[in-house]
């Protein structure tokens, strides 16, 4: 295995200037409107002249804009979109209105949907007792206590109803080429990832990132959830698939080489932080206040939501295999400490 990971690219393209990384595939980088700024998306030369794509970005103006010049008139005849965040899926349904076939996991397609469906003006009584079950500050909840939360609506294209399935182990031609679909988890259940063992190729989404781990969130939606548990049964799953050559096209950063290593790097580094985590409840403590021993570093507000969603979850998995206790508050928190 080797021990470091290898980018054959030293920076990124302009936003909405694609660039070819292998025969057929483009690389094409979108804006982000948050402290993450950006997606990678990939455009497959299909042998009728049409494309696929893989991934989307946000539905909006610029980035339809964007996309009309990178595309350069080309018809994109199917979209392939490996998980159900926004930023992956936000402009499926638009080309799926001018006729393009959309194929997602199940599972993906579902949450996508249901999600872009569901908008709301004020933040559910639920999730306000989820956000203290976690121990959110009491500025921070009373400031979004009233506030329009975000809705997928605000970045998600409306989405015809049909989709085309993936599962695991799912062989699909993409571009000239074949390819397997392997599942991934805990940032996104049912993450789709496409592996080309003939050229050596793997479109990762967000399930595989070289510089940056994905958000493992714990959300109102599925409060008894363990998140950290599914990446890293996930991270192991992949990693029998994985070898030092493979060019890895991942949904953010840099394409890389150095799949395995990557892999380890992203188990041990769940470990460590959850070593840390464990430390740190010899005291009772909220999921609110475990940030200093994830994350190690000072979180900023607009961090604030996605690292408390993190914390839910490390704290939630440690409760789970039996290490801590969790009792509730009088005023809704959960308070975690060490067995």
């Amino acid at each position: 295995m080797a021990a470091k990971l290898i980018y054959p690219w030293g920076e990124a393209p302009e936003h909405g200037v694609p660039r070819e990384v292998a025969p057929g595939i483009e690389w094409l980088r979108l804006p982000l409107p948050m402290a993450l700024d950006h997606v990678n998306c990939w455009i497959l030369a299909e042998r009728d002249g049409s494309v696929s794509v893989v991934d989307t970005g946000f539905a909006t103006k610029l980035t339809r804009k964007l996309w009309d010049k990178a595309l350069g008139g080309r018809r994109v005849s199917r979209v392939f979109v490996t998980h159900h965040h926004p930023d992956h899926v936000g402009l499926a349904g638009w080309f799926q209105q001018d006729g393009a076939e959309l194929w997602m996991t199940r599972v993906s397609w579902l949450m996508a949907r249901m999600l872009r469906l569901d908008e709301q003006e004020r933040p559910t009584d639920e999730t306000v007792a989820f956000w203290r079950a976690g121990g959110m500050d009491a500025d921070v909840l009373e400031k979004r206590l009233g506030e329009r939360p975000f809705n997928f609506a605000d970045v998600v294209a409306d989405m015809p109803l049909g989709y085309r399935r993936l599962d695991e182990g799912a062989r699909v031609t993409i571009g000239g080429r074949d390819w397997v679909v392997r599942l991934g988890a805990g940032h996104a259940p049912d993450h789709a990832t496409f592996w080309c063992a003939a050229d050596g190729l793997v479109l990762g989404g967000d399930q595989l990132l070289p510089s940056i781990s994905p958000n493992l969130g714990l959300y109102a939606t599925e409060p008894g959830a363990d998140p950290v548990a599914d990446w890293l049964a996930a991270c192991a799953r992949l990693m029998a698939f994985a070898h030092d050559d493979q060019l890895v096209l991942p949904g953010h950063k840099l394409p890389f080489r150095g799949l395995p290593f990557r892999l380890r790097q992203l188990i041990d580094n769940h470990h460590g932080a959850l070593e840390r985590l464990l430390e740190h409840l010899s005291r009772p403590q909220t999921a609110g206040e475990c940030f200093a021993p994830l994350f190690k570093r000072n979180i900023g507000a607009g961090e604030y939501g996605l690292a408390l969603v993190e914390a839910m979850a490390h704290c939630q998995h440690l409760h789970h295999k039996g290490v801590v206790s969790r009792e509730t508050r009088d005023d809704g928190a959960w308070v975690y400490r060490a067995l």
